[in-house]
Formats: C-alpha cells, sequence, structure tokens
C-alpha cells in the first residue's frame, strides 16, 4: 500500500490532495526535476558589476585595481545587443532549450545553458565558463575591443581565474560551488549556502525550507543515502518538512506562533504524532513516565522534522534573527528524546549539527553567522538532509543581525534565480506539477 500526503502552501491552503509519496522524489517528479535541471545549467552574470570593474579597473577581488587601464563602455545601456549575442554563442542548434534573458533594465543576465552542452560535459560548470566565455565574446565584439584591452574585459567578467579557482571578484556565479569546493561524493546539491536560499525566495521562510529541502534531499539520493528502505525515510521527510504535508508545519506554527516555545511546539507534534498513530505507549514506569514506540519509525522521522522545522519557525520568528537556529534544533530534539523516549530528527543526528554549529557560526569561534553554511560545511553536513532547511527558513527571518547578510553575500543570485517562480515558490510548483 503506498503512502498518500497532501500538499498545503506556506499559507496553509490545500494545493494538492492524495499525492503518492514517490511521486514527490527528486528522481520522479517533474517540478523538482526542473528545478535541479535549471539549477546545474542557469548562471547569473552581472552586467552592473562588469560596466563598474571596467570603469574603474577594480577587477579580480577585493584591493586589486589597475590603475590606467579604466574602460568606459556603456555595458548596461547595450544589454539587449549583448543578450542577443550570448545567445547566440551559448546555443548549440537553433530552437534548442537556450535561455538569454536581461533582467532589472539590463543590470543582469541570465543565462541557461542548452541540453546540448550539459549534456556533453562531465559535470555542471559548462553554465558558468560557458556563460563566462560568451560575454566576454560579446563584449569584445561589441565594443571592438583591440588585444591588449582584452585582457582587461576577460577580468572584468572571470576575476582572477585561473590564479584562484572559484572567480574571486568575478561577476558571474551559479547557485552551486565549483567543483573543486565540493567535499565529497554528491555533495554539489548541498553546497549551497542559506543565505542564496533565502535570496532566492525573497524571504520567505516556508519557500526557503522547501527549496533547501529539495536540494539536500536530492543531494542525498544522488551520494547514495536513499537506496532501498531508505528512500522511503528520506522522501518523507522530504514531504513533511519540505512541502508542508497534511499542513503539519503550517498547523503547528499556528497553534504556537502567538506564545509557543520550543517546548510547546515538542507538545504539538508529540500529541499530532498520538492522535496519527504514528507513534502509542509502550509501557508505563512506576513513576508514571510513559515510554513510547514508533509504529512507523521513517514517518516518525518526518514528524520530527517537521517539529524542528515548526519550533525554529516559532523561535527564531519571535527574535527575527537566526543565530538561536542551532539552540533550537538542539532543544527541541533533546526535549523530544526526554518526553518520548525514542529518537530525535535524524537519530540524533541534528542534534550533533546544533552542537558544532553553534560554535563556528556565532559563538567563541564566530565565523559569520547561520547564512553562509550548507549542508557540505564540516559541521552541517551530518544531517541527512534536515538540518540546512531549517537553518534556511531562519535566515529568511532574519531582520538584518547576521555579519554577513543575503543582501551582501547573494545579491546577483537572488535577483537572478528569484525571477524564475519555481525557484521563488517550490511548494506550489511541486504541487503544480501533478
Amino acid at each position: 500500500m503506498s503512502d498518500k500526503i497532501d500538499i498545503y502552501s506556506d499559507s496553509g491552503k490545500l494545493l494538492k490532495s492524495g499525492v503518492d509519496l514517490m511521486a514527490i522524489a527528486p528522481t520522479r517528479n517533474a517540478a523538482v526535476g526542473k528545478i535541479i535541471t535549471d539549477t546545474k545549467r542557469s548562471v547569473a552574470i552581472n552586467l552592473a558589476g562588469i560596466q563598474s570593474a571596467l570603469a574603474s579597473g577594480r577587477m579580480g577581488g577585493k584591493g586589486r585595481q589597475i590603475l590606467g587601464r579604466e574602460l568606459n563602455y556603456d555595458v548596461v545601456g547595450n544589454a539587449g545587443a549583448l543578450e542577443a549575442a550570448v545567445k547566440k554563442l551559448v546555443q548549440v542548434d537553433a530552437g534548442d532549450n537556450t535561455v538569454v534573458k536581461s533582467l532589472n533594465g539590463g543590470k543582469q543576465l541570465l543565462v541557461q545553458v542548452p541540453k546540448g552542452r550539459t549534456n556533453a560535459g562531465a559535470d555542471y560548470i559548462s553554465a558558468t565558463t560557458v556563460g563566462a566565455a560568451s560575454i566576454t565574446q560579446a563584449l569584445l565584439d561589441q565594443f571592438n575591443t583591440d588585444m591588449f584591452d582584452a585582457p582587461i574585459v576577460k577580468a572584468a567578467v572571470w576575476g582572477s581565474y585561473p590564479q584562484t579557482m572559484d572567480l574571486m571578484g568575478g561577476n558571474i556565479a551559479q547557485i552551486l560551488s565549483i567543483p573543486q569546493q565540493n567535499e565529497g561524493l554528491g555533495f554539489s546539491m548541498r553546497n549551497i549556502m542559506a543565505n542564496h536560499i533565502a535570496a532566492i525566495t525573497r524571504k520567505s521562510a516556508m519557500n526557503s525550507a522547501s527549496l533547501s529541502s529539495i536540494y539536500e534531499q536530492a543531494g542525498l539520493m544522488e551520494m547514495g543515502n536513499a537506496v532501498g528502505m531508505f528512500e522511503r525515510h528520506q522522501t518523507l521527510g522530504l514531504a513533511f518538512q519540505g512541502l508542508n504535508a497534511n499542513n503539519l508545519v503550517f498547523d503547528t506554527v499556528k497553534s504556537n506562533g502567538k506564545t509557543g516555545t520550543i517546548g510547546t511546539v515538542v507538545q504539538s507534534i508529540v500529541g499530532k504524532a498520538i492522535e496519527d498513530g504514528v507513534i502509542s505507549v509502550d509501557k508505563t514506569a512506576p513513576s508514571g513516565y510513559k515510554f513510547y514506540k514508533a509504529n512507523d519509525v521513517p514517518l516518525w522521522n518526518a514528524y520530527t522534522a517537521a517539529g524542528t522545522l515548526a519550533a525554529t519557525l516559532v523561535n527564531c520568528g519571535a527574535g527575527r534573527s537566526p543565530q538561536h537556529v542551532s539552540s533550537t534544533l538542539l532543544y527541541f530534539n533533546d526535549i523530544i528524546e526526554k518526553e518520548t523516549g525514542l529518537t530525535g530528527c535524524d537519530y540524533g543526528k541534528v542534534q550533533g549539527v546544533a552542537v558544532g554549529f553553534s560554535f563556528f557560526s556565532h559563538s567563541i569561534y564566530g565565523g559569520g553567522g547561520p547564512g553562509v553554511f550548507n549542508g557540505n560545511h564540516v559541521v552541517t553536513r551530518h544531517s541527512r538532509g534536515f538540518g540546512i532547511p531549517c537553518i534556511s527558513a531562519a535566515v529568511a527571518l532574519d531582520a538584518g543581525t547576521q555579519m554577513f547578510t543575503p543582501e551582501m553575500t547573494s545579491g546577483l543570485v537572488g535577483d537572478v534565480f528569484g525571477s524564475m517562480k519555481e525557484f521563488r515558490e517550490p511548494i506550489a510548483a511541486v504541487a503544480g506539477g501533478f
């Protein structure tokens, strides 16, 4: 017998009922597949940034400027011509699925390379390399640049590449980090900053959790952690934490939003799990303490994953800051374990992530705030996709308390990728794909 779920929006509206659980899996769902495919083939080009770099001679990263080599090119004003030229260079065949679109009055350019290029490559980097090469060539042609100034144009686009592998100081960006920064097999989709996610969704907390969950769970499938019996386990987590299945996250937040705490969210989730028959009393101690048993272990994990997100929305929403997301991840699950005698979300791995994460994000070490973290980081990678969605949601709730805000780190990515509705509103995109 298959699992059936109902998908609700971030405002608690029923979007699709009676959906087969496995139909939302990244390996099967068309909308999720499109998000993943477009992530790999899309790149944002900062035309305004290129124009500024050329005008000032500042390129290749902080503190780098070549005086006397400034170029006064009206790049933004020629965005239309550059758009047409780039499309001609990028496409493989006329009428293929190449997309080149100028945005925000010509300040940015969205480039999506065709499947002919992605299929011919071993990884996803052709969007960046082909996009960068194409805009460089288009600029040289548009402004009749000679061979002496051509390297300046190249540096304004590519930054300090190849001296730095990450195109430091460049004006081109993918959501994905360069492959060399992935810490293990299958980590590409998990190597995305929480700030990027929040910027793309226009700081919609539940949509941030959804997009992050899609990326995390796609990554878990890619790295072989969702094979056999683990596929249902991971997909249930995607459903309940990422797609507000059965309205569990929304209802929990709504009932706890005004006066609730992490503890009251625990009460709500445990009560709902008992009501739905997910868990039941196993035995009662002489003290009256009840030990529970999970009648469906993966589904119990999905409920705790939804609860962890709900607790994050309640707690970080109250503070309008993401710094206490780590303590929320820790203590929601710690209390769940003490309340039921069962494991918390991800069998303790979310708690493990929280302990190291609080140290690295804003404690004694204080590396830079929750927004710069991703599922590829040494302290957050250990949870199988259930920690980072909460961190992305917490960042979306931030009122500007971070050292490194989404506006500072992810403006280009947010402007360009946020222009595509399936990235901006992934819950609705998945529900509308049936």
